[in-house]
């Protein structure tokens, strides 16, 4: 009898309960908003157009591929060679020589965890195939090698966030470029610890455009969380924010920049401050990037 009663009363309150507004449309009512929504949705605010102011250069035979930067040292990079150079100086103080047959194509490298690791790649042979490369900075010796295989593409960088690694793989139209593959199929991806993919984003359009033929080269996160990157030779720095949701980073700025696209660092021994190559001059700069996070919470 207990059970019979709390039915009737539990059917009383659905009876009677509100409904919710999709509940009581029509169909057609059901497509005009859906349509509505769709038609009303507020479009992405443009990528804002700023500047980097450069401050110096030093120059470097190596810088032809990338540049790692520490508190006292700068490392140009070229395939299989490495140059240590002091930051005040500009002297060359140590270097790496490589075996072209294991490490032909070093693209980049980073200072992560007082370690120097480096991206390294088989380009321009096809199937692409990529290893990630790590040495000691102290004494320019070959630590150890992660080698990735031929899943992604042609890794151009490495960096570490938040207990996690990223990493860019770059597919071309032309030279070193897959069957079937350009470079709309360049992407960021995620490891963990043991180097399994964990997730990946594609690049949007805007970037991919500036990109074309080559791909990305270069790219690290900034301080205020966005991802910075560069094609292979623009003077121009894209950065990007990580979604909530979906596959697709975002472009929230171009930063004009005295530099030839490739690889680059952060100072983080100085915040604000860039390391990048003229790779035509063989040249090291130094750039000064704008506040991007104060400029985009001052769009209305």
């Amino acid at each position: 009898m207990r059970g019979l009663v709390g039915a009737v009363l539990a059917a009383l309150l659905a009876a009677f309960a509100p409904q919710p507004v999709w509940a009581q449309e029509t169909l057609e009512e059901v497509q005009q908003r859906l349509r509505e929504h769709y038609r009303n949705a507020a479009p992405r605010p443009a990528p804002l157009e700023l500047e980097a102011r450069e401050i110096r250069r030093w120059p470097a035979p190596e810088a032809r591929q990338g540049v790692a930067v520490d508190e006292r040292h700068f490392y140009a990079v070229v395939n299989s060679v490495i140059g240590k150079y002091d930051k005040d100086t500009g002297a060359r103080v140590g270097e790496w020589l490589g075996d072209r047959l294991q490490i032909a194509h070093l693209n980049s490298c980073a200072m992560i965890e007082a370690e120097l690791v480096c991206a390294n790649s088989n380009f321009p042979q096809i199937p692409m195939a990529s290893s990630v490369e790590i040495f000691d900075p102290a004494t320019m010796r070959h630590l150890r090698s992660i080698p990735l295989g031929m899943a992604w593409g042609s890794l151009t960088w490495v960096e570490r966030l938040e207990g996690a690694w990223w990493a860019g793989f770059a597919h071309y139209d032309e030279t070193g470029g897959e069957p079937g593959r350009d470079h709309r199929f360049s992407e960021v991806v995620t490891f963990d610890d043991h180097w399994r993919r964990t997730g990946g984003y594609r690049f949007p359009d805007s970037v991919l455009a500036r990109f074309a033929p080559t791909s990305n080269s270069g790219g690290s996160f900034g301080d205020d969380g966005l991802l910075y990157v560069t094609g292979h030779s623009a003077q121009e720095i894209y950065v990007l924010r990580v979604p909530r949701a979906g596959p697709m980073l975002e472009h929230v700025a171009t930063v004009v920049a005295p530099l030839e696209g490739q690889a680059w660092a952060w100072d983080r021994s100085a915040p604000g401050l860039i390391y990048g190559i003229t790779r035509s001059t063989g040249e090291v700069v130094v750039i000064e990037v704008p506040d991007i996070e104060k400029r985009l919470s001052e769009q209305p």
